[in-house]
């Protein structure tokens, strides 16, 4: 059963240039593993963040960095939740997450299925 769906987009030259203005918010916005990815990766973790947030309401109070996104070789993308994400994933019986994502043309773009097991 699918709990919600979520979509972002992301200039990724406007994304970069807010993080070279404010220093801090890349270490806010991303865990360790990410924050040394290209521009590209950086911001498609961002509209998948984004697009995470959404299919789970766009409740207030999430921490980005409760989310990681890892590259698969040869697979989708991975998407790992802890603290505040999880909870509130737990809360509307989320088992798994379906994220694509993509860059291209100086645009990221992600988008989430979160799905709750049948039953």
């Amino acid at each position: 059963m699918i709990v919600g769906v979520g979509i972002d987009v992301v200039d990724v030259a406007r994304f970069m240039a807010t993080l070279e203005r404010a220093p801090g918010l890349r270490a806010r916005l991303f865990t360790a593993e990410e924050r040394d990815l290209p521009a590209s990766s950086l911001a498609a973790r961002f509209a998948a963040k984004e697009a995470i947030a959404k299919a789970l309401g766009a409740p207030g109070g999430m921490r980005w960095q409760d989310a990681t996104v890892r590259r698969v070789v040869g697979g989708p993308p991975e998407v790992e939740v802890r603290g505040t994400v999880l909870a509130r994933a737990e809360a509307l019986g989320v088992a798994r997450f379906h994220l694509s994502i993509s860059h291209d043309a100086g645009i990221a773009s992600a988008m989430v299925v979160a799905e709750a097991d049948p039953g």
